[in-house]
């Protein structure tokens, strides 16, 4: 089990960015949450096997269909065992 914290910058608010990212999330059976910062950028906190967290990664880079995503964050961190995926407000 893996945690990353993951930061999304360019155009991702506005654009559904948060809830793709929870489907996507949600196909990949990880675990975690997606907010937005007041920054502009979107914030997710991941967890689950290399293959999963790989693959969302991947996907963050491209984003919803209407996002324009300039920079993608990504850092490791301590497993914080959480439940399920949920959009944070």
């Amino acid at each position: 089990m893996r945690h990353y914290n993951i930061t999304v910058k360019g155009k991702v608010q506005g654009v559904s960015y948060r809830f793709c990212t929870h489907i996507e999330a949600l196909k990949l059976g990880l675990t975690g949450f997606v907010k937005n910062l007041h920054s502009g950028h979107v914030y997710i906190e991941a967890e689950g096997n290399d293959e999963q967290i790989n693959k969302l990664i991947d996907w963050c880079y491209i984003g919803s269909p209407l996002s324009k995503v300039t920079e993608v964050m990504i850092e490791e961190s301590e497993v914080k065992d959480f439940r399920n995926f949920e959009i944070k407000r």
